[in-house]
C-alpha cells in the first residue's frame, strides 16, 4: 500500500462528501414542489427554517425561482467537483497500489529458487503477474472503494424514504436482500469458471511465448501448421470458457434487472396510487422516486461488486501462489563475506553427495571427490550422466538435503554461506548461454556499470570473440536480437565466456560451453584462457575429451556415479575401465579408455 494510502483516504472521504450532496438535492425539490408551488408549510430544521424566514419565506420564492434553479445547479456542480476528486484520487490510489503489485511481484520471484522456476511455466507467470494484477486493479478502481459510497447511498436512502413513507419504504427495502441473495448465489459460480478462463489464459501465453522464443526451432522442423493448430485449438477451448462466462454474466444481471424493474414499478404505481388519495405530497412522491433510484443504483452495484469480488479473488489467490512461494534464504548464522571471501582460495569438496530432482531417480549417487585451488579441473561424461547437476548444486540452483552429503569450500559448508556471496565467487558460462535484448556490449560488461570499454574488449579477444564483433556494422554497439538469436551459436557461446570473464571470479564453472565452436577455436579459447586465468580454479565439463586434456584432473562419470578420476595421462595408462557417452554425432558404448582418449 506504498504511497496508495493517502489516495484511498481521500478518495473515501470525496465520495461521502459527492453522496451526501446528491442526497440534498432530492429534499430541496421536495421542500420547494411542496412548499413554494403548493401551499404546504417548509418541513425543515428550525435553523434552515428561519434562514428562510428572513429572506421572505415561500412568497420571496415564487417570485424567485430561479434562486431555487440556481441553488440546485450550484449542488450539482458541486457534486460534479466531488465525483471527479473521488474518480481521481481513486483512480491514483488504483495504478499507484498496481505499481506496488508488479514491483512486489518482480522482486519475489527475483528471489524464488531456480527449482520454483522449473516448475512452473513462464507463459503462467506472465499472466499471473500482468492479467491477474491488472484484474485486482480495475476491481480496486472500480469497485472497493464503491462500497463506501454503496453503503452511505443506500443508509441515507432508506433513512429519507422511511422518514416520508413506510409503506413504500418497506416495500423498497425488501428487493435488497433478494438482489443480496441471488449475487451470493452466483459468487461461487462465477468464481470458479473465471479460475477456468485465468488458467487457460495462462496456457494459451505459454503456447505463445514458447513460439516466440522458439521461433527457429519450429522454422527448422517445419512445425508452423502443427503450432497453429495447436494454438488455434486452445483458443477456441479458452474462447468457450468465456462465452460459458458471459452466459452466467447475462442470466445474473438479467435477473437483477427483472427484480430491479419489478421494485421500480411496484413504487410508481402504489405512489400514484397514495399520492392521489391524499396521503402522500407531490413533492415527497418525486423524492421519494429520486431516492429510488438512488437506492436501486447501489443495490445492483452491490451484486456487480460481489461477481467481481469473485473474479477478484481468484486473481488474488493466482498472484498470492507466487507470493507464498518460498524464497531463497540464508541461514541466521551464515558465515561472514570476509570468511567466504577467504574459503575460495581454498579446495572444493563433494562429500558423499547424491541428489534426486523432487525426490526422484537420483541422478547422483554418493559422490566425493575434491578440486585443488587453482587447479584445472574437468568433467567427462555421457548426456544425463549429472555433469551439469554437480554445478548445479555447487552454485546452490538446488539446495542439497543435509541427509545427502554436503559440499565445502575451504572447508566451509556452502550451506553456511550467503546465497549471494556464493553465487559472486563463482562464475558460470552454460552450455546453452542467454543473452539480453540490449547490446553486445552491454551483454559482456553486465556484471559491472562502469566497466571500461577496454576491460570489455580484452574478455571479448580471450574468449576470441573480438574479431567477430568488430566485423559487425555497429561493433559492440550492435543490438542482440531476443535471446541472441542475431548471433550464431558459438558466437552466443563465446559472448557469454567474454561475459563471465568480466566478473573475475575466483572459480570459473565451463558447462559445455564450447560445444557449438569448431576444434581449432575451441583450442585457441582454451589457449588464451590459461594465459588469463592466473590463480582461478576451473571447472571444465565437456563431451568432448580434446577440451579436457590439459586439465589437471579428470572426472568420468557415468549414470551418477564416478567411473574414473586422474589426469589424462593416467587414465590412458590405466586402460582399465571403459565409459558410455556421446561424441559429436556418434554414439560410444562400453570403450577403453586408451580407445577414447585418442580419437
Amino acid at each position: 500500500m506504498k504511497g496508495c494510502t493517502r489516495f484511498f483516504i481521500l478518495s473515501i472521504i470525496m465520495s461521502f462528501v459527492n453522496t451526501l450532496l446528491e442526497m440534498l438535492i432530492p429534499q430541496i425539490i421536495r421542500q420547494f414542489v411542496d412548499a413554494v408551488i403548493g401551499q404546504a408549510p417548509f418541513n425543515v430544521p428550525p435553523f434552515v427554517l428561519s434562514w428562510l424566514e428572513s429572506l421572505g419565506g415561500a412568497a420571496y420564492f415564487r417570485s424567485h425561482m430561479w434562486l431555487v434553479a440556481l441553488l440546485i445547479g450550484s449542488l450539482a456542480l458541486l457534486v460534479g467537483i466531488a465525483f471527479y476528486a473521488t474518480n481521481q484520487t481513486n483512480s491514483i490510489a488504483a495504478e499507484k497500489l498496481h505499481q506496488n503489485i508488479r514491483e512486489e511481484l518482480f522482486a519475489h520471484i527475483q528471489k524464488l529458487p531456480f527449482a520454483w522456476h522449473m516448475k512452473n511455466k513462464t507463459g503462467d507467470i506472465i499472466q499471473r503477474c500482468t492479467s491477474d494484477a491488472e484484474r485486482v486493479r480495475i476491481f480496486v478502481a472500480e469497485q472497493m472503494v464503491s462500497v463506501v459510497r454503496i453503503v452511505i447511498m443506500m443508509g441515507l436512502s432508506l433513512f429519507f424514504m422511511f422518514s416520508m413513507d413506510k409503506r413504500l419504504a418497506l416495500i423498497a427495502a425488501c428487493s435488497i436482500p433478494v438482489i443480496v441473495g441471488y449475487s451470493m448465489f452466483f459468487h461461487s459460480r462465477i468464481g470458479s469458471s473465471f479460475e477456468k478462463c485465468d488458467q487457460n489464459e495462462g496456457i494459451l501465453s505459454t503456447i505463445a511465448q514458447e513460439n516466440l522464443t522458439g521461433v527457429r526451432v519450429v522454422r527448422a522442423f517445419g512445425r508452423e501448421e502443427f503450432e497453429r493448430k495447436r494454438f488455434e485449438k486452445q483458443n477456441v477451448y479458452y474462447t468457450g470458457l468465456w462465452v460459458s462466462l458471459m452466459r452466467l454474466m447475462a442470466i445474473f444481471w438479467g435477473i437483477g434487472d427483472f427484480i430491479s424493474g419489478l421494485q421500480i414499478m411496484l413504487i410508481l404505481v402504489l405512489g400514484s396510487i397514495y399520492c392521489v388519495n391524499g396521503s402522500l405530497s407531490a413533492g415527497e412522491f418525486i423524492a421519494f422516486l429520486s431516492y429510488n433510484s438512488m437506492l436501486i443504483w447501489p443495490v445492483r452495484q452491490l451484486g456487480r461488486v460481489i461477481s467481481e469480488m469473485s473474479k477478484a479473488g481468484i486473481s488474488i489467490d493466482r498472484i498470492m501462489y507466487i507470493m507464498n512461494s518460498p524464497v531463497e534464504e540464508d541461514k541466521k548464522d551464515a558465515v561472514s563475506e570476509e570468511e567466504t571471501d577467504r574459503a575460495f582460495s581454498g579446495d572444493i569438496v563433494f562429500d558423499h553427495v547424491s541428489f534426486g530432482y523432487d525426490g526422484s531417480v537420483p541422478v547422483l549417487e554418493d559422490v566425493s571427490f575434491t578440486i585443488p585451488a587453482g587447479t584445472t579441473f574437468g568433467i567427462l561424461g555421457s548426456t544425463g550422466s549429472g555433469k551439469s547437476t554437480l554445478m548445479h548444486l555447487l552454485d546452490r540452483l538446488y539446495d542439497l538435503p543435509e541427509e545427502n552429503g554436503k559440499i565445502t569450500i575451504g572447508g566451509i559448508d556452502i550451506r553456511d554461506m550467503k546465497v549471494q556471496d556464493l553465487r559472486r565467487r563463482i562464475g558460470m558460462v552454460l552450455q546453452e548461454p542467454f543473452l539480453f535484448s540490449r547490446t553486445i556490449s552491454e551483454n559482456i560488461g553486465i556484471t559491472d556499470r562502469n566497466m571500461s570499454m577496454e576491460e570489455i574488449r580484452n574478455a571479448a579477444k580471450i574468449a576470441c570473440v573480438d574479431d567477430a564483433i568488430t566485423e559487425f556494422k555497429n561493433g559492440y554497439d550492435t543490438v542482440v536480437g531476443e535471446r541472441g538469436v542475431t548471433l550464431s551459436g558459438g558466437q552466443k557461446q563465446r559472448a557469454a565466456i567474454a561475459r563471465m570473464l568480466t566478473q573475475k571470479a575466483p572459480v570459473m564453472v565451463f558447462d559445455d560451453s564450447l560445444s557449438a565452436v569448431d576444434a581449432e577455436t575451441d583450442a585457441k579459447i582454451r589457449h588464451a584462457l590459461s594465459q588469463s586465468l592466473g590463480d582461478s580454479t576451473v571447472i571444465l565439463i565437456s563431451h568432448r575429451v580434446t577440451t579436457l586434456m590439459q586439465a589437471s584432473c579428470i572426472l568420468v562419470l557415468d549414470k551418477g556415479r564416478i567411473v574414473e578420476m586422474g589426469s589424462h595421462q593416467d587414465l590412458l595408462a590405466r586402460m582399465a575401465y571403459t565409459a558410455r557417452f556421446t561424441i559429436s554425432s556418434r554414439v560410444w558404448r562400453r570403450k577403453p579408455v586408451k580407445e577414447l582418449f585418442n580419437i
